[in-house]
């Protein structure tokens, strides 16, 4: 039985394994997912409820993390990383951490996530090219990667590049 919860300080050295791990057979991987889940934690683009962890066989197999970014002058979310354990991927238990992270940020108020990576995976959970909502990054990257999905409807119109937290490097 999956169970889907908020991280807590007692998960901490757990999760920095599962992704550690979770990227070692990644096919693109910067190799310090781990580390940028430690920084992003002590900074204030930190949400907790946003960090949720996914336990199977009393253990901690999955992780995903949203924290905030600035689009223009509006606060959204970025998706970055989510991790699964070899032994337990493709078994739809990412797909189970981001609706519960859409979920949870539908109910915080926030209108978009975006997300770097692959169109095949993201595309599976409503992820389109962030460029339909005028959304652009602010590094090069193929268009198709660059994704978002519209969370909640807003009168406004938030367009514009993608402003990180800093502790993403860029």
């Amino acid at each position: 039985m999956l169970e889907i919860r908020k991280e807590n300080e007692n998960d901490y050295a757990e999760v920095y394994s599962v992704i550690k791990m979770a990227f070692m057979t990644a096919e693109h991987s910067a190799g310090n997912e781990q580390d940028l889940v430690v920084n992003l934690r002590k900074s204030r683009n930190f949400i907790p409820e946003l960090s949720l962890v996914a336990i199977q066989d009393n253990k901690i197999v999955g992780y995903i993390l949203f924290t905030k970014i600035r689009i223009g002058e509006y606060e959204e979310l970025a998706l970055a990383p989510l991790g699964i354990l070899p032994k337990y991927q493709n078994q739809g238990i990412g797909k189970k951490l981001i609706e519960e992270g859409h979920q949870i940020a539908k109910k915080l108020g926030y209108h978009y996530s975006i997300v770097l990576g692959s169109q095949n995976y993201y595309s599976k959970v409503g992820y389109v090219p962030a460029s339909q909502y005028g959304i652009k990054a602010p590094f090069e990257v193929p268009n198709e990667n660059y994704m978002a999905i519209k969370l909640n409807d807003t009168d406004v119109e938030i367009t514009g590049i993608v402003k990180y937290a800093k502790e993403f490097g860029i």
